[in-house]
Order: C-alpha cells, then sequence, then structure tokens
C-alpha cells in the first residue's frame, strides 16, 4: 500500500474515462486551478488519465498528463492518490479498477450508479477495510447535491420517504408529449436524434438508470443494503397521449417518479409512471431537469432541483467531493458502517393510493356496468367515472375514465384481470398510481 500524501501536498488524481464526465473534471480543474486550491488547501492536479483511445480530440489539452490504456494501471500507479471512474458499466473495467484502487488504499470517486446499486455493499466494504473513501455524488443526479445532503444535512432527521424525478430523458419525453401533444413513439425517436437517450435506450425509458439512483438513495436513507433486485421497475413505454391528455384535464401531470419508504411491511422501493399535482413541484418539472424530494421527521419535506446530467452539472458533483477529500473529511460510504448496513424486508406490496384507470369498450349496453362489477368485487370504489366523447372516431368504441379511491396495488390488478374477462375490453387498460406530493 502506498502512503497517502499529507494535506499540504498535493492531491493527484487519475481519470478513467475521457468522456463528457471526464472531460468536464478537466476543465475545470484547469480553469480554476487557484479557486480549487483555496478551498481545498492544497492544489488538486491530474497527473494521469486513461481511455481507449489516446489520440482522438476531446476539447481539452491532455498532453500533461500519463497515459494508461488499461484502467487498472492507471488506478494502480503511485502518482494517483485518487482514482475518479467516470467509464460507466457495473462489470468489466468499471469494477476491476475501482477494486484495485480501494484494495490499495486510495480513494476513489465515482459517477457509476450502476456499479454502485450492484456491487455497493461490496465496494463499501472493501473502502472502509482498507481506510479508503468512496465517493458518489455524481451517481445520483447529476448536479443535486442529494447524497450531500442525506448523509451530512440531515443526518439529524429519519427519514420518512424519498421520492424524484431521476432520469432527464423520460421527463423530456413526457412534457414534450405534453406540450406538443405528439405520441409516445414520435417523441422517443426525437429524443435519440438529439442524442438523449443511451446507447441502450431500456436504460432510460425502461426505468433502470433511474431505478439504479433510487436504489442508492434508499440505502442511505433508511440505512440499508442496496437491494436494486427489489425496486419496482415499470417504464414510460406504454403512457399513450390518451394518458397524458386525460390526465392534464384532471389537473395532473404523468411523471417517472421514483418512490422509496419504509413501511411497517418492509422497505419499498419503486420507479414507475404516477400521476402528481399538476400545481406541485413535481408536477411544474419541464424538461430534462431533475428533482428529489427528501422527508424527515424534524426538518419535514425538502426540494432540490437541478440539472441532472451534463458535462458541467456532473463533473461539479466529481469535484465535490474531491474537494472534501482534499480536506481530509471522512465518512461511511452510505453514511454508516457498512457493516451496520441491514439486509431489507422487500415489501411485496405497495401502500395503497388512489388510481387512474382508463379502458377502451365496446360500445354495447351493459359494458360499462361489468367494468364497474369488477372493481366492486375487487373491494375498490370509484371516486369518478365518465366516458370519453371521441367525436373523430366511427369505430363505435368508448373510452372511459375511471378515479378509484385509494385501494392496494393488488386489488387493482385483480380487477384488471378480470376486466379481460368480460369480453367487452377493446385493447388492454392502462393503470397508473395517483401520487399526492
Amino acid at each position: 500500500m502506498s502512503p497517502m500524501p499529507s494535506q499540504s501536498d498535493p492531491l493527484r488524481l487519475g481519470i478513467a474515462g475521457l468522456g463528457t464526465v471526464g472531460i468536464g473534471v478537466v476543465k475545470i480543474i484547469q480553469r480554476e486551478a487557484a479557486l480549487l486550491a483555496a478551498r481545498a488547501g492544497r492544489d488538486v492536479v491530474v497527473t494521469a488519465v486513461s481511455a481507449r483511445d489516446a489520440g482522438k480530440k476531446r476539447g481539452a489539452d491532455l498532453s500533461a498528463y500519463a497515459w494508461e490504456l488499461d484502467p487498472v494501471a492507471l488506478a494502480k500507479r503511485d502518482d494517483v492518490d485518487v482514482f475518479i471512474e467516470v467509464m460507466g458499466g457495473h462489470e468489466g473495467a468499471a469494477k476491476d479498477a475501482t477494486e484495485a484502487a480501494l484494495a490499495l488504499g486510495k480513494h476513489v470517486v465515482t459517477a457509476n450508479k450502476a456499479l454502485l446499486a450492484h456491487h455497493g455493499q461490496a465496494l463499501a466494504e472493501l473502502a472502509e477495510k482498507n481506510g479508503a473513501a468512496l465517493r458518489f455524488e455524481a451517481a445520483v443526479a447529476g448536479g443535486i447535491p442529494v447524497i450531500k445532503t442525506l448523509t451530512e444535512g440531515l443526518a439529524g432527521n429519519r427519514i420518512q420517504r424519498v421520492m424524484g424525478v431521476m432520469n432527464g430523458t423520460c421527463n423530456y419525453i413526457l412534457t414534450r408529449m405534453q406540450s406538443a401533444g405528439l405520441p409516445y413513439e414520435t417523441v422517443f425517436e426525437e429524443a435519440r436524434q438529439l442524442g438523449y437517450l443511451e446507447a441502450d435506450p431500456n436504460l432510460d425509458v425502461g426505468g433502470i438508470d433511474a431505478g439504479h439512483k433510487l436504489s442508492i438513495l434508499a440505502s442511505i436513507a433508511f440505512g440499508t443494503r442496496v437491494s436494486f433486485d427489489a425496486v419496482e421497475l415499470e417504464g414510460i413505454g406504454n403512457v399513450s397521449i390518451d394518458d397524458i391528455n386525460l390526465a392534464d384535464d384532471m389537473g395532473y401531470h404523468i411523471k417517472l417518479l421514483g418512490v422509496a419508504q419504509m413501511t411497517g411491511r418492509g422497505l419499498e422501493q419503486r420507479m414507475t409512471p404516477c400521476l402528481v399535482p399538476a400545481e406541485s413541484p413535481l408536477g411544474q418539472l419541464q424538461g430534462g431537469t431533475n428533482m428529489v424530494v427528501l422527508e424527515g421527521d424534524a426538518v419535514g419535506q425538502i426540494v432540490m432541483r437541478g440539472a441532472g446530467a451534463g458535462e458541467g452539472p456532473t463533473a461539479s458533483a466529481v469535484l465535490g467531493d474531491v474537494i472534501d477529500i482534499a480536506r481530509g473529511f471522512r465518512l461511511p460510504v452510505f453514511g454508516i458502517p457498512a457493516s451496520q448496513l441491514v439486509q431489507p424486508v422487500a415489501a411485496l406490496s405497495a401502500t395503497p393510493a388512489r388510481y387512474y384507470l382508463r379502458a377502451k369498450l365496446q360500445d354495447k349496453p351493459g359494458a360499462l356496468a361489468k367494468v364497474a362489477t369488477c372493481l366492486g368485487e375487487a373491494g375498490i370504489s370509484i371516486d369518478q367515472m365518465r366516458q370519453i366523447n371521441q367525436p373523430d372516431t366511427d369505430d363505435g368504441d368508448a373510452i372511459v375514465l375511471i378515479v378509484t379511491h385509494k385501494a392496494a396495488p393488488a386489488d387493482i390488478q385483480h380487477a384488471l384481470a378480470q376486466f379481460a374477462a368480460t369480453g367487452v375490453l377493446v385493447e388492454t387498460p392502462a393503470a397508473i398510481r395517483i401520487e399526492e406530493v
């Protein structure tokens, strides 16, 4: 294990990954060297970098830095005190290099939410065993300092609920559908052309990326081991323009909303489309912006809004962690020692809520009554029910909008299964939870 530098020595960084975030970190360090040194109490310098193609033009002068094609070799260099991992991916090079750095007692700063969601517990144990810091502000909600808020600012609170819109691409698609009246498929293609989607779009629109982030926040908020596999995931691919418009008429907007809370039934974690009040902070969130809502027993509700991705915001979060390390600040990875994190019991069902149901029925006598009977037999009471006129169609079908009183998700699913047996459905109905925020 290499000796760590004293507080008077420069803090030497090795950056693995020279994409948008890595180059963003380099640019800030080159532009703001004096300011960073004043805030850190010591110089912060880049000594080495790693990327697959050393000859690629990246918009920053990298000639003063040593190059390593292998990020593991970068992590092991004697002139690297802090290994910055901004490559991405939860297996392979990112995992191997992070483990190599921590095993040598080197500090790690990462923006890799997938790595932490899948291997957070093991990495936390390795870091704490070797006296190393593992920091990851940039992994959740980009430039919003939500990790620091949970682990430090709200440390005197028992956290009751964590909510948030944590994927800017999904929020862009949903708000664009609403503002332009465009169907999902059209806006999805628009987002792809603009470069907003991951190489695997399902990471975004399937809720996986946002689910990674939610599982990390839940671990910190409730003192549990990261349990991404227990997150209920539903993407936005089934949200129709009809749902967008009908929700708007009711005073709601549809968001891909993450919610985590500890209940008497266990830890509830879900990343699903929800209706939220249009006038709420979440309802007003536009475009690619992220928002995280934290609720504590002492502080009440805290709302944090900002850029969830991009060169500047994510690099800002990385450097916030770097400066803390430079100052000598140390904290357990997930807020409490990894050995004290408990394995959570996953709640088998979410808490009851009101639901928005949309069904397209054959326009024949008794169709609506059959649907209402299914709800009644499932123990679900109806708050509102109305038929939506479709003046531009002549297929003889009718769209019915139903808003329920609070119901258990299992009862909703049972009722939907019974709908299918009535023989009056024209297409699969939509069911979207209404979250009062």
